[in-house]
């Protein structure tokens, strides 16, 4: 009986395929490989069955290096040193129990990885080389990565991203183009939608409509209006977080009227923008006391829908206050406690700083009265207004009988209106 001579596991299939092509059984040949390098270089050159034999050893042998070179950095990948912290163990210990040996290989050199000893981009190169990933261990990967909060998800990313084993699409390039400007890495969000255009890959809507909030945010009004007039101009569809990211683009750069020119464009085609566009623009329009802005944008907030709370009503107070009109600011403060809306400590102290600068004390003993009715505590804010207040005008000894009186509610476990000295 033949002895079988120890192959490589590559080197199986090759030893069948040619068994087979040549009509030799795989012992007989493997006997043959075997005396083929037990026998001298003159033979091998001069002996037609030994000769034959040379391309299917070259090939056998090249198998077995490359087999070699992979059992190697298989075993690379799995050692990852003896010196690692416990944080690193802890995070190791709890990589998912599913997870392919593949991606906890990777995950495990992620976690332990060092910017002064490893490159980045070198060590996912290796691990594409030795593991022959497929998209699902890069989503795996990517998935434990960000459960992780580690700052590698980025890097990895971009490198998956040219990598055919990934198989992008371009949804993956217009996450990782968010996830750039929300960091405000805007070259490298240019870069990776430029990379993207070059890899054949067509802009979409929602890619674009990214594009146009970074700049927003960056404060590029004119780069954001070119990439809107782009979404336009392929005919895509317009949607709400399109218009709502064009309306930030110019709320941000102070121009309220092309905000809300823009704004009424999205509403004639029956498109209302989020309801933080709203209070963003209502917000503007409050910190420059224009009240007609203010009250258009409350009033088209009821028509988009969205049931104003107190933080819209404390936004029109505002814009009333600074523009002097407490009467309008109270009227507002009233149909909040008509339609049932709670009213927050804000909104009362927002009133009562605006009747301190048209010096209205009756108004605003007034006003504390009725919200005691109510059941209504002033909280911190408007005690400190009152405080403040009393002491300037150096009537605190005047109201002396409300102090007790509030007072006395505090020491039965209720807050005080008005605070002592």
């Amino acid at each position: 009986m033949l002895s079988p001579f120890p192959l490589f596991p590559s080197q199986f299939s090759s030893v069948t395929y040619i068994a087979t092509s040549t009509s030799i059984s795989p012992p007989l040949f493997i006997w043959t490989y075997s005396t083929f390098l037990s026998v001298g270089k003159h033979i091998k050159a001069t002996s037609p069955v030994f000769f034959s034999l040379h391309s299917a050893v070259a090939s056998l042998e090249e198998a077995a290096v490359e087999d070699e070179e992979k059992t190697d950095a298989k075993l690379k990948w799995v050692d990852i040193g003896p010196i690692i912290t416990e944080a690193q163990k802890q995070a190791i210990s709890q990589l998912p129990p599913k997870m392919t040996r593949r991606c906890k290989a990777l995950m495990k050199r992620i976690i332990c990885f060092s910017p002064k000893d490893e490159i980045m981009s070198i060590l996912l190169a290796s691990w594409v080389k030795t593991m022959k990933p497929i998209r699902a261990d890069w989503l795996s990967v990517m998935k434990e990565i960000r459960r992780l909060g580690n700052p590698l998800l980025l890097e990895v990313m971009e490198f998956a991203l040219l990598e055919d084993s990934f198989e992008a699409n371009i949804r993956d390039y217009t996450k990782l183009i968010d996830m750039y400007a929300k960091h405000s890495m805007l070259q490298n969000a240019e870069n990776i939608f430029q990379a993207m255009k070059e890899r054949g890959f067509t802009c979409d809507q929602v890619t674009l409509t990214v594009l146009v909030h970074m700049y927003s945010k960056a404060g590029y009004l004119n780069k954001a209006e070119e990439v809107f007039e782009e979404i336009k101009l392929l005919g895509l569809p317009v949607d709400k977080r399109s218009f709502g990211a064009m309306v930030m683009a110019y709320v941000r750069a102070g121009m309220l009227d092309l905000a809300e020119n823009l704004l009424r464009e999205s509403e004639a085609q029956e498109i209302y923008v989020g309801k933080e566009v709203y209070k963003a623009l209502l917000r503007a329009y409050a910190k420059l006391g224009n009240t007609d802005g203010a009250q258009r944008m409350f009033n088209a907030i009821q028509l988009a829908r969205i049931v104003p709370d107190c933080w819209f009503c404390a936004l029109l107070i505002t814009a009333y206050c600074r523009a002097g009109q407490s009467d309008k600011a109270h009227s507002v403060l009233e149909n909040m406690r008509t339609v049932g809306l709670d009213i927050n400590d804000k909104c009362v102290a927002l009133l009562l700083s605006a009747y301190e600068k048209e010096n209205k004390l009756e108004k605003a003993l007034s006003l504390l009265v009725d919200l005691e009715q109510d059941g209504i505590m002033v909280a911190e804010e408007s005690s400190q207004i009152l405080a403040s207040w009393f002491r300037r005008l150096g009537v605190v000894k005047e109201v002396e009988l409300v102090l007790k009186e509030f007072s006395e509610r505090k020491s039965n476990g209720k807050r005080s209106t008005l605070p002592s000295e």
